[in-house]
C-alpha cells in the first residue's frame, strides 16, 4: 500500500485558515511559509532545516491541559510529535502520537468546538543538534491541535519516551502562546453562550 503524507497544498490551506484568524502571526511564521514554497518535502523528518510536527492540546471536563514530562527533551510539553507515512491529515498526526504517548485513543477525544481542522496554535521553534541521531540543529514547526477528552482521565505513558504526565488549569500551562489561545477560546465560547441566552 502506498502512503501519502499530507499535500503541500493541504498544509498550506490549513496554515492561510489559521492566519485568518491570527493575521499578526504572519511574520513569525515565515520559516514555515517559506518551507512550503521549497520542493523539499515539509512533513519528512530529514528535511533539516525545518519540518512539521504536531500536537495535541487534551482539555479534560475540569478545564485542565494534559502535559507529559518528555524524557529527551527534559520538559513538560503536551503529547505531539513527527508526521508517519500513515498520517493522512495534520490532525491524525496529532492524534496518533496522542495514543502512542499518552495511551489515549482518538475515539476518546473531540476537537474543540470551533477548531475543527484548524490549529489552535502554530509554533516555530529551535531544535538543538542531536550528534547520537545524526541530526543537526533545525526547526519544527508545529501545528497543535485542541481536543476535548470524553469521558475519565485514563493515562498509559510511552515509557520509551515519557516519564510523567500532569493535568493543569489553563492559566498553568507551558507553553505561554497556548495558555492565551485557550483563554482566548474560553472566552469567546462564554460570550457565545450569553449572547443567545
Amino acid at each position: 500500500m502506498i502512503h501519502i503524507p499530507p499535500s503541500r497544498s493541504y498544509i498550506h490551506h490549513t496554515t492561510e485558515a489559521y492566519l485568518r484568524r491570527h493575521p499578526e502571526e504572519r511574520k513569525g511564521l515565515a520559516p514555515l511559509l517559506d518551507a512550503l514554497s521549497h520542493p523539499e518535502d515539509p512533513t519528512s523528518r530529514k528535511t533539516y532545516h525545518g519540518h512539521i510536527t504536531c500536537g495535541a492540546i487534551v482539555i479534560d471536563r475540569y478545564d485542565q491541559v494534559l502535559h507529559i514530562h518528555h524524557k529527551i527533551l527534559g520538559k513538560d510539553l503536551v503529547p505531539g510529535g513527527h508526521i508517519e507515512p500513515d498520517d493522512a491529515a495534520l490532525p491524525s498526526a496529532a492524534l496518533r502520537e496522542l495514543q502512542e504517548e499518552a495511551g489515549i485513543p482518538h475515539s476518546t477525544v473531540v476537537p474543540l468546538a470551533g477548531y475543527e481542522g484548524i490549529p489552535l496554535d502554530i509554533d516555530v521553534h529551535d531544535i538543538a543538534a542531536n550528534p547520537d541521531k545524526g541530526e543537526p540543529a533545525h526547526q519544527h514547526y508545529d501545528f497543535r491541535f485542541a481536543f476535548r477528552l470524553l469521558g475519565e482521565r485514563k493515562i498509559h505513558l510511552q515509557a520509551e519516551e515519557v516519564t510523567d504526565y500532569r493535568w493543569l488549569p489553563l492559566a498553568n500551562v507551558t507553553a505561554p502562546t497556548i495558555a492565551a489561545k485557550l483563554a482566548d477560546a474560553r472566552l469567546r465560547c462564554e460570550t457565545g453562550r450569553r449572547d443567545r441566552s
